[in-house]
């Protein structure tokens, strides 16, 4: 059985702390993340995360403390340029430095001054050696692009206006989530057009992007693509390439897309929690690819189920959809914006005859405040709160299962090392009847994965019509022992390359893009598999 994991990733995310007095929130956060493979390893550098993850195999992930690196600064960036890797990340008000190693494991960093601020970086080796600068990160300006020198990481000219916010035709750029008061008065509805990343691909230059905020679950990445690093640029109508609005955990913005040992896609990304503050966050893996038309998707679909690693070369629409939820219908704790909190265990009842694969735990500090912090060390976020980094806090329980709910197995002990969003692979998949976790935390998910016994859901047929030209209404009868739905929406009957999951008979879609017709289908899934909808057009207004 190849490797699985889930996303959230299962990492142990350090906790933050933010503010004093009425202000102070702790929580844990990691999210911009940067994945490159370099030297037959994967490096993973993520917002506030006080160093970096590495791995040879995208599933067991080591943390490496890095004090020497602007551990305090937000969406580090990690590339490869000329045989070293090269570390950046957002300052305002005094330069960003850049920090290159050809030995990052054994922290031997060089420090190459910067000479200007930037915000959200992102530097890029084209195929002839000469290097790029993308950044910007802002609802008033637009993203960035500049020629470096390749050796002193100076600016060759000035930079270039690259990409601006559009959401007047671009439906998935339009903030809708609850702004505070002063975001309001400065931004408006305008969207945050951020978190740039170029992908060189078939001879073209993808240049990634973010929208249209980080706290939102339509937090997504969309693309431009020209024939030159610098452009011009145009904008890809399938985008985003990446998005997340639905299902247990949203969210799929500022990431990376890189290629693994066997030349497999994958887009890094952003998902939200936002319930202690805005900025606590998690990161994703999704399989993404280009099509024939040189396009660039992510297979996002049940996209916070068990994804499968591959040995080899894959189809990126194969990795996914192997395990389904078993533990539905119990109605506490499966969104990670509520919990359930308590003395006694959490225990959920699967279906009879169902085989249990994998249970992902996921907790959350119900009373943060607990949480022992270390003497301050006077540094302010970016945003002029204080901010601390507090490592190495577990978060405990015990996993245990059961085939009759008297006499209990322990699936996993984490008592002592225990992770927010711990995934657990059944060595021997087990019928289980019963499963539950104790422990001092609150659950936001007790996720059980594997296979139904039953038969999966019948066949739907929506209707789909334009209600502007960014928005849809899509609805469909209810199916007899559906869990849920996954609505696929695209371009083309064959290219469905987004999707939105819901557990309800409509949905109000407004992430599309005007002047371009669209094809969705509706597929009803259960414990027991999914059933795949017939793609309709999208009717216009």
């Amino acid at each position: 059985m190849p490797p699985h994991f889930s996303n959230p990733l299962d990492l142990p995310y350090r906790m933050q702390h933010v503010g004093n007095g009425r202000r102070r929130r702790i929580f844990r956060e990691a999210a911009d993340p940067s994945v490159v493979r370099f030297q037959g390893r994967y490096y993973l550098f993520a917002s506030m995360s006080g160093g970096f993850w590495h791995s040879t195999d995208l599933h067991t992930w080591q943390f490496t403390g890095t004090p020497q690196l602007p551990i305090h600064d937000y969406a580090p960036d990690v590339r490869e340029i000329d045989g070293r890797l090269v570390v950046c990340a957002s300052r305002r008000g005094k330069p960003c430095d850049f920090y290159r190693s050809a030995d990052p494991l054994g922290g031997d960093w060089e420090v190459v001054p910067g000479e200007v601020a930037f915000w959200d970086p992102n530097l890029f080796q084209d195929d002839d050696g000469r290097v790029y600068l993308y950044e910007g990160c802002s609802a008033n300006t637009p993203i960035r692009g500049v020629e470096l020198n390749r050796q002193t990481l100076r600016r060759l000219g000035e930079p270039v206006p690259l990409i601006h916010g559009n959401p007047q035709e671009h439906g998935w750029e339009v903030p809708r989530g609850k702004r505070s008061l002063v975001m309001r008065l400065l931004f408006g509805q305008r969207p945050f057009i951020e978190g740039a990343w170029m992908t060189r691909h078939d001879g073209r230059y993808h240049l990634q992007y973010a929208a249209p905020a980080t706290q939102e679950a339509g937090y997504a990445d969309g693309s431009y693509v020209g024939d030159s690093p610098l452009g011009p640029f145009t904008y890809v109508p399938q985008s985003p390439f990446s998005a997340k609005p639905g299902g247990f955990i949203t969210g799929a913005g500022h990431g990376s897309t890189f290629q693994d040992e066997h030349g497999n896609w994958w887009h890094a990304a952003t998902m939200k929690i936002s319930v202690h503050h805005d900025f606590e966050r998690r990161l994703g893996l999704f399989p993404a690819g280009f099509d024939d038309d040189g396009v660039l998707f992510c297979n996002q679909e049940f996209a916070d189920h068990p994804l499968a690693l591959p040995d080899g070369p894959a189809d990126p629409w194969s990795l996914t959809g192997r395990w389904m939820l078993l533990s539905t219908g119990f109605g506490r704790a499966d969104d990670p914006g509520t919990w359930w909190a308590g003395s006694d265990p959490l225990t959920v009842e699967l279906p009879a005859g169902s085989v249990t694969h994998a249970v992902q735990v996921n907790t959350i500090e119900d009373h943060p405040h607990d949480v022992p912090l270390p003497p301050d060390p006077g540094q302010k976020n970016l945003l002029g709160h204080r901010r601390i980094d507090v490592a190495d806090v577990p978060a405990p329980f015990l996993l245990e299962g059961s085939t009759d709910g008297t006499t209990w197995t322990i699936l996993r002990d984490g008592r002592a090392d225990g992770r927010p969003h711990d995934f657990v692979v059944l060595q021997d998949p087990q019928n289980l009847r019963f499963v539950r976790v104790t422990t001092a935390l609150a659950v936001t998910g007790l996720r059980v994965f594997g296979i139904g016994a039953g038969a999966p859901p019948a066949t739907v047929q929506p209707t789909a019509c334009r209600v502007d030209p960014r928005t849809a209404d899509i609805s469909w009868p209810a199916v007899d022992g559906a869990h849920g739905y996954n609505v696929r929406y695209g371009l083309a009957p064959d290219r469905l390359y987004h999707c939105w999951q819901v557990d309800d008979t409509s949905l109000h879609l407004p992430m599309l893009n005007a002047g371009h017709a669209y094809w969705v289908a509706v597929d009803a899934f259960n414990a027991n598999g999914v059933t795949r909808g017939t793609p309709v057009p999208i009717e216009e207004k």
